[in-house]
């Protein structure tokens, strides 16, 4: 967990000095974390801004007649390339890689430091974190993480908070029901493809009213990858399941950097969801397969894992 550097130190000594606690819970989520044993110690804030300019992928996602890639934000993930496209190989200054890369490395870090703050202030976790993205100086993205430090009355403290995205309203409903959140979890894949002939015919507008079935996959294909990755984070902090909070998708197009009067199609999807795990289960978390979505209001003697009850 990241040390929180001088600026997050002076803010946590003002709040424990004042003797009071901010935080960015409406009054029914006070209410409702008040009634599963849990209190506001402060609010709490992490922040990282990384550079991307040279990351944000110069070179041709395929070639004509190609279904496109996908760079999903996994650094160590095998990446092949599909059928008559070209995908950049890993550390590829012109793909989509590196910009992955740092996108998760970004949110992490804000994290890390929003949970050094709550751990500062001797918080047990932190609810209903905000996760924002926007654009800074020179090309640069800034991540932030901003969220409530709460604290359950005559527990002891914990080494690492955990971290959730529910609303207050949902954490009580999941403690009632009697599970727990492990943390943050994270799942970014960036696809491209590029309009081939059949692609820029079926997109004239006297063609019709027809699906552009080469932007549908890439759509598609771009929601799996970024699940697989929500999954991936799931299984390393041992959780169960996890319940998603948000998913967020960007499409945007260029004129293509290989073929002259070309464009390519780039989507970027993140998915944001708070792992959990049962209550029984907590103090010894394994690994294993994970189901990828979880109602809260899910009874325990239900089959939690994929195939379980099954011979």
């Amino acid at each position: 967990m990241s040390e929180p550097p001088a600026a997050t130190a002076a803010t946590v000594a003002g709040a424990r000095s004042g003797g009071t606690w901010g935080s960015v819970l409406s009054c029914q989520e006070f209410a409702a974390i008040g009634g599963v044993g849990f209190a506001p110690v402060g609010q709490v804030f992490g922040a990282a801004v990384y550079a991307a300019g040279s990351a944000s992928g110069s070179s041709c996602p395929g070639v004509p007649g190609s279904p496109g890639s996908v760079i999903p934000a996994q650094p160590s993930a095998q990446v092949s390339a599909r059928p008559a496209g070209q995908v950049p190989a890993p550390g590829d200054p012109g793909g989509f890689r590196p910009l992955v890369e740092a996108m998760y490395q970004a949110r992490r870090a804000a994290v890390d430091r929003m949970t050094a703050e709550c751990a500062a202030l001797g918080g047990h976790g932190v609810v209903g974190v905000r996760l924002a993205r926007g654009s800074f100086f020179l090309g640069g993205l800034e991540f932030t993480a901003l969220g409530t430090a709460v604290r359950a009355a005559g527990a002891a403290g914990l080494e690492f908070p955990f971290t959730s995205a529910l609303s207050g309203q949902d954490f009580a409903r999941l403690i009632t029901a009697g599970w727990v959140p492990a943390g943050l979890v994270l799942g970014i894949a960036i696809g491209a493809r590029h309009d081939d002939r059949v692609t820029t015919r079926q997109a004239r507008p006297w063609s019709g009213n027809a699906e552009m079935a080469g932007w549908t996959e890439l759509v598609n294909q771009t929601r799996r990858d970024a699940g697989r990755q929500l999954g991936q984070d799931v299984r390393r902090l041992g959780a169960e399941g996890v319940v998603t909070a948000d998913m967020e998708m960007r499409v945007r197009e260029r004129d293509c950097p290989a073929v002259v009067g070309r464009r390519d199609h780039i989507v970027e999807v993140t998915l944001v969801g708070t792992a959990i795990a049962s209550f029984a289960s907590a103090a010894h978390r394994r690994a294993g397969p994970s189901l990828t979505v979880m109602p809260l209001g899910r009874r325990r003697d239900q089959a939690a894992w994929p195939g379980q009850g099954q011979h």
